[in-house]
């Protein structure tokens, strides 16, 4: 009962989470007005509205005006169910103590599912999410002791410094940033989950798979020579398998590919 009312309202997370990807991009009310269909206008009904389910029942297709409707909506809201089911599983949290570990993290990806969305639309990474996220993550890591909240405090602070430090000199020798500044804020978000330890691990986990990702991309040529392409994805997956295992297992991953 408790992974079903949990995956439920990761569901309807996962709903609202579609409307502020599509209207904060926008600079529209996330709140006001209530969902509605963009191209006829007329608003969805409650039973319409209902994630996943809504979208089958409809075949896809606007009940008024019979405007095609993404799949993307249903996919969003069941892998924000299944992140909330994940989410049960953690076994590091941060350093935060064990009962706070679940909800902490439901907040978490609450937060960095609209993140990636509007980073692989837009390229681009809302400083209101990413600063709310960070204030977020120290009241968490406050609630852990003076110890834990001083060692977010300063991974935070050395993730944004440093990335922005790396994207400055980049630009500076390639003539162009190899990060946007968005990617800082991000990674300081993360480090104010995680920690110091936690945030340098979720930035390798996010680098490698971002390098594979990158080459296969280039190599297949969906991606251009110096084509950008969002890199907050990367980060935000290392900062959720980071805060689900910690960086101890997957530096114990990692030393076991290697033969040490």
């Amino acid at each position: 009962m408790t992974l079903l009312i949990v995956a439920l309202f990761g569901a309807c997370v996962g709903s609202f989470t579609n409307v502020v990807v599509w209207r904060l991009p926008r600079q529209e009310s996330v709140v006001v007005p209530g969902s509605h269909c963009p191209r006829c206008g007329h608003a969805i009904r409650w039973h319409d509205n209902l994630p996943v389910i809504g979208w089958l029942l409809l075949g896809g297709r606007c009940r008024d005006c019979g405007a095609g409707i993404s799949w993307r909506y249903p996919a969003v809201e069941l892998a924000s169910a299944l992140l909330w089911l994940s989410a049960l599983s953690v076994q590091a949290g941060g350093g935060l103590s064990e009962p706070w570990r679940p909800w902490a993290g439901l907040v978490l990806v609450a937060l960095l599912l609209p993140l990636v969305l509007i980073d692989i639309d837009h390229l681009w990474l809302p400083e209101p999410l990413c600063r709310w996220g960070m204030v977020l993550g120290l009241l968490f890591s406050a609630g852990a002791g003076w110890t834990v909240l001083g060692d977010h405090l300063v991974a935070a602070a050395l993730a944004l410094v440093l990335l922005e430090g790396l994207s400055g000199m980049a630009e500076r020798i390639l003539g162009q940033p190899a990060l946007g500044l968005g990617d800082a804020k991000l990674a300081a978000l993360g480090g104010a989950w995680l920690g110091a330890a936690g945030i340098a691990v979720a930035m390798a986990l996010g680098t490698l798979v971002g390098a594979v990702v990158g080459s296969v991309g280039r190599v297949s040529g969906r991606l251009q020579p110096r084509q950008a392409f969002a890199f907050g994805p990367f980060i935000a997956l290392g900062i959720w398998l980071v805060w689900l295992r910690g960086a101890d297992w997957w530096w114990e991953q990692w030393q076991r590919l290697l033969g040490f």
